[in-house]
């Protein structure tokens, strides 16, 4: 039996280390983008070019755009977000992680 070991880089933010399973574990990014809106992490441009996409395809566009852009503090209140909105996505996250 193979034991398969994950490294994680604890420098690295939590957006940053989970980037693939929340782009495809994230399953409704209207809600999500609405709050980054109001936030202003995400404009009203970046938000209707973003809501124009598929959904796996908006994650990577709001990652890729807004939350590079917006560096940890971004990042930071988009996962604030995702707490809110995808709490048992965070926290199934979070429990895979070595402490």
């Amino acid at each position: 039996m193979r034991t398969c070991v994950v490294l994680v880089n604890p420098k690295k933010h939590f957006v940053d280390r989970h980037r693939s399973a929340l782009v495809q574990r994230i399953s409704s990014m209207a809600a999500i983008l609405d709050q980054l809106m109001d936030r202003r992490v995400v404009s009203k441009e970046q938000y209707d070019t973003i809501i124009a996409e598929a959904t796996r395809q908006q994650v990577r566009q709001l990652y890729s755009g807004p939350l590079m852009s917006s560096g940890t503090t971004g990042k930071d209140i988009f996962l604030s977000v995702l707490e809110e909105m995808e709490p048992f996505l965070i926290e199934d996250l979070r429990r895979d992680e070595p402490r």
